[in-house]
């Protein structure tokens, strides 16, 4: 073994600590936001429209500089990379709170997320470096808690910091928290064995990916606002995307030294591996943005109460984490994984026999049994698509994996309101249709609302309206829960053994 995997720190506790951390703090700004844009658009004076700009500004430069963490961990070491990158998110999360402008915080959210790109690939690395070979997975777990309890506690804590003090507060508070985790991690692991080498940059990829992924993110964005394709925007920038991202697959396939080594799919478990974390995490994606948006819009929750309603899937994911880490390398982790998109999609096909009458504890219940699927989600799938590939090839895996699940994340929230509003507009239209004035049914429910007057009609329509998004949503889940059926299927082409190797020092190939 290489000196650099045999490579303990002082404190593996504290090590642990400082990478989960940064972690945290990095998916955590994926979502604080999301709860504060009203009153951030309020304070900046812009529409609610330019207002998501915050969000979305932060996800294209964080999904486009992740691909770029092989190469960077190979010129400067995964430690000092790891450091420098959250140092700079510090000072970029400053700068988004002081901001005075909406063009000024899009611009500093740019930044942010460009520079939170290596923070999860390279935690993800060198939590499998510093931890000894039989508890690799207790450190996949962790990483996999992490990542599920972020995204749940930031609508939470950015409504109650925007509600309590101001919004730039959930910007300000990334600073202390990154200055220690920065400062753990240069302690811990100061003394790891550095193996540095100079590789030319692929301008050319890079490029290519920026225009073709940056492009196809506001097409997606903007489509469901735009019409879709009865706009001549969307239509260009859907060519110019395609044009960008075939430039960027051929070139990337061909070329000596690419900045994302597509070369990977060729290994069989990370291709699959692949397939069912995008999958599975563009499917949980979509539950936890259409569940509080439809408990918000249609039942009349706060942001508040519709985060505490969705907040019990992170329970068990905290409880069992330690468990799957500790035992699941006993198991085929092909059956864990299995049994992770069966409860997720069970969950879903129980969120489809909802109804307006729903009640906040059947929601919550149906959450907190979601979350068992997702404890058993993050760990074996990270597992199993890592398994194939030699340790100097894990930061590359790892960037490469990370990025398409996020790019699968904005591409799903950008879906799934889609298919939401439009199966909600057509059940509308159809029950629209048949509703018959003249029909007895229909004259003794306006009766019982009081009589034929607007204020009635406007009831109706509001009965109507409320009917047509609950079928929508039960049309929504359904959908969800075949496709995690799906991915049942597709995990059993996985090929143990699955043990996850160590993620050194690079060294160049």
């Amino acid at each position: 073994m290489s000196s650099q995997a045999s490579f303990t720190p002082p404190s593996l506790l504290m090590a642990t600590i400082g990478l989960s951390l940064a972690t945290f703090m990095q998916v955590l700004d994926t979502t604080i936001a999301n709860v504060a844009l009203p009153t951030i658009s309020g304070n900046m004076g812009v529409s609610s429209d330019q207002g998501t700009w915050v969000i979305t500004s932060f996800a294209v430069s964080n999904a486009i500089a992740l691909p770029l963490t092989g190469w960077l961990s190979r010129r400067f070491g995964e430690v000092k990379l790891f450091i420098w990158a959250t140092l700079l998110f510090v000072l970029a999360s400053f700068m988004c709170g002081a901001s005075t402008s909406m063009p000024e915080l899009i611009g500093f959210r740019v930044i942010q997320g460009m520079v939170a790109g290596p923070l999860y690939p390279m935690s993800q690395t060198l939590m499998l470096a510093v931890y000894p070979a039989a508890k690799r997975g207790m450190a996949l777990a962790l990483l996999a808690m992490v990542t599920v309890v972020a995204p749940i506690a930031g609508p939470i804590l950015g409504g109650w910091i925007t509600d309590s003090y101001s919004w730039p507060w959930i910007f300000f508070i990334n600073v202390p928290i990154g200055i220690f985790a920065a400062f753990i991690v240069r302690q811990q692991l100061k003394d790891r064995p550095v193996q540095t080498s100079r590789q030319p940059m692929d301008y050319v990829g890079l490029i290519s990916l920026i225009i073709g992924v940056g492009t196809l993110q506001v097409v997606l964005d903007k489509g469901n606002d735009l019409d879709w394709f009865e706009s001549n925007f969307i239509i260009m920038g859907t060519v110019i995307s395609a044009i960008a991202l075939a430039v960027f697959i051929i070139w990337e396939l061909t070329d000596a030294h690419p900045v994302v080594n597509l070369k990977l799919f060729a290994n069989r478990n990370f291709r699959v591996g692949t397939i069912v974390l995008v999958g599975g995490y563009s499917g949980f994606f979509g539950i936890n943005l259409i569940l509080p948006q439809w408990l918000q819009t249609q039942l009349g929750y706060t942001a508040t109460w519709a985060g505490l309603a969705s907040a019990p899937l992170g329970v068990l994911p905290v409880l069992m984490s330690p468990f799957v880490g500790k035992y699941a390398n006993k198991f085929d982790l092909r059956i864990l994984a299995g049994l992770s998109f069966l409860a997720i999609g069970t969950s879903c096909y129980m969120r489809a026999g909802f109804t307006t009458d729903v009640d906040f504890m059947h929601i919550a219940l149906v959450q907190l049994f979601m979350g068992i699927g997702v404890a058993l989600f993050f760990m074996p799938t990270l597992s199993i698509l890592l398994s194939g590939l030699p340790p100097q090839q894990i930061p590359d895996g790892s960037g490469l994996a990370t990025f398409l699940r996020t790019l699968g994340g904005s591409f799903a929230a950008s879906l799934t309101t889609w298919i939401w509003q439009r199966r909600a507009i057509g059940h509308h239209a159809y029950m629209s249709e048949n509703i018959n004035v003249y029909e007895p049914a229909t004259r003794q429910a306006i009766e019982q609302m009081g009589g034929a007057n607007p204020q009635t009609y406007a009831r109706l329509e509001q009965a109507v309206n409320s009917q047509a998004y609950m079928m929508s949503t039960i049309d929504y889940f359904v959908l969800l829960a075949w496709m995690f059926a799906g991915l049942i299927v597709i995990i059993c082409f996985a090929k143990p053994p699955f043990a996850a190797k160590a993620g050194p020092e690079a060294s160049g190939h």
